[in-house]
């Protein structure tokens, strides 16, 4: 049975530099380190990289943590870190990896609720104050029974087996306000089961060789990795610190660093769910964040409230703030745009849009103009009135619209010609003009695949509309660099 804490191969290490126990505690633990990598930047590459960053940093820092009985605990917390680093300098690249990695897991046969948590598990995790991760990580992570649990924490099994217990319905909790119901027993099975994966068979002796000569061998990227990683973490110890310091001023009646605390949580908690209704709840802002890590997929969108986003490129935020009146195939890039993904919120009482579009322009240092150029487009022109899709609307439903041009799938219940007109578009990244002359509302729904080839022809055979390739001027959006 592996012994309750590393702190005897740590200090063993530190007094006589034995390479065997350090190799030892990379074997106990490299698992892990990779397993957590990879979930958040999906690329076994950079999650090497990252694993190999982790230990450098650890053989640096062993002397400091030489008496810690949890060491995995630390390591995650480095891991998490590392990755943060890294997703930071190559937020596009490890938006899209991450992302098909996360969809691997989706497609996994009989993951259960795995599949669920997966992307929210170690953000989850890292949440939770220090004693509730130790407990969580030796418990379902290592696999740690109950009193090996307690020793590590200081405590006995009863007190550690309520640990376990509180600190797994925190992780429920959190889970279910990002849409996941499930059991403590179930979610308890499903990360013991899945959250630590076996690294690549010859990445511990590498890992070790490149720890123990602290890295004076490592790429320059590793090292540039790690540079920016032991920065987070002075970072992260500073903040404690200084969360800590106004807790003590809070209690002595000086509340005004707390308080700005207090509100600057307040002020970003609409980051955690996509909810259009819940921002007439919220006082009227204007913000822009890089994206929240570890999550799914893009969705943006408006209503009466103001219009937010959460996951979103520049170029999604760019068409919100233009309040759709230019699609993405109407919106020209004079420079490239920033990076990465976005969250975003404007609710104002009026003018949300261009507020947001103002904002884009001083965070981001962009300025828009409105250009007319001659280029093509697709004519929408109307060729078999009796195609089976083209019924007019009998619902007394409003609108709704469900499509997604990524895959040419669409959807409308009670919608006109022009909705189907900019799904189009965006689809084809081509300007659309809708020339059909329909001014009805229609029930539509077919699957036309990615392909714009084939597309086209499911419209014509499905709705009975034909895209006919020409040329006329269009207003276009142009984003510049400001002078």
């Amino acid at each position: 049975m592996q012994p309750t804490d590393d702190s005897a191969l740590l200090r063993d290490y530190c007094e006589n530099q034995s390479h065997d126990a350090f190799a030892e505690l990379v074997s106990r633990h490299i698992n892990l380190v990779y397993s957590v990598a990879l979930r958040y930047v999906g690329n076994p590459h950079q999650a090497e990289e990252i694993t190999h960053a982790v230990f450098i940093i650890l053989a640096k820092k062993a002397v400091s943590l030489r008496h810690d009985r949890a060491l995995s605990s630390w390591l995650f917390q480095a891991s998490h870190l590392t990755a943060n680093n890294l997703i930071r300098s190559e937020a596009r690249r490890h938006h899209r990896e991450q992302e098909a990695y996360m969809q691997s897991l989706l497609n996994q046969p009989d993951a259960g609720v795995w599949r669920d948590i997966a992307p929210l598990l170690d953000t989850a995790v890292a949440r939770l104050n220090e004693k509730d991760r130790r407990a969580i990580l030796l418990r379902f992570y290592e696999g740690r029974n109950l009193h090996e649990i307690g020793v590590a924490l200081g405590a006995n099994e009863e007190s550690a087996k309520k640990r376990v217990a509180r600190a797994l319905d925190k992780l429920r909790r959190y889970f279910f306000k990002h849409g996941v119901d499930s059991t403590t027993a179930v979610i308890a099975v499903a990360i013991s089961a899945n959250s630590v994966q076996p690294a690549p068979a010859a990445l511990a002796q590498s890992v070790t060789a490149a720890a123990i000569a602290k890295g004076t061998a490592a790429s320059t990227s590793t090292l540039t990795l790690i540079k920016g990683a032991l920065k987070l973490m002075a970072w992260t110890k500073a903040k404690t610190t200084i969360v800590a310091g106004a807790v003590i001023l809070l209690a002595a009646g000086t509340t005004t660093v707390a308080v700005k605390e207090v509100q600057k949580h307040q002020a970003e908690v609409w980051r955690t769910k996509y909810d259009l209704a819940n921002m007439r709840k919220l006082s009227p802002r204007v913000e822009i964040f890089p994206a929240l890590p570890l999550r799914l997929g893009s969705s943006y969108g408006d209503n009466g409230n103001g219009r937010m986003g959460l996951g979103v490129t520049m170029m999604d935020m760019l068409e919100s703030a233009q309040e759709y009146k230019y699609s993405l195939a109407r919106i020209i890039a004079a420079t490239p745009l920033p990076p990465g993904n976005y969250d975003f919120i404007a609710n104002l009482p009026n003018g949300s849009g261009q507020a947001l579009q103002q904002q884009i322009n001083r965070q981001f240092g962009l300025v828009e103009k409105r250009e007319t150029i001659e280029t093509n487009v697709y004519l929408l022109t109307l060729r078999n009135p009796h195609a089976p899709q083209l019924k007019r609307s009998t619902s007394n439903r409003n609108n709704s619209l469900d499509c997604s041009p990524k895959d040419g799938s669409f959807r409308c219940v009670n919608d006109p010609i022009p909705a189907l007109a900019r799904f189009l578009e965006d689809a084809l990244g081509t300007p659309v003009i809708d020339q059909t002359g329909l001014t009805n509302r229609y029930d539509i729904n077919f699957e036309g695949g990615s392909d714009p080839e084939g597309l086209k022809q499911t419209v014509l055979n499905e709705v009975g509309l034909e895209l006919v390739p020409g040329q006329m001027p269009i207003e276009f959006l142009v984003v510049d660099k400001a002078n």
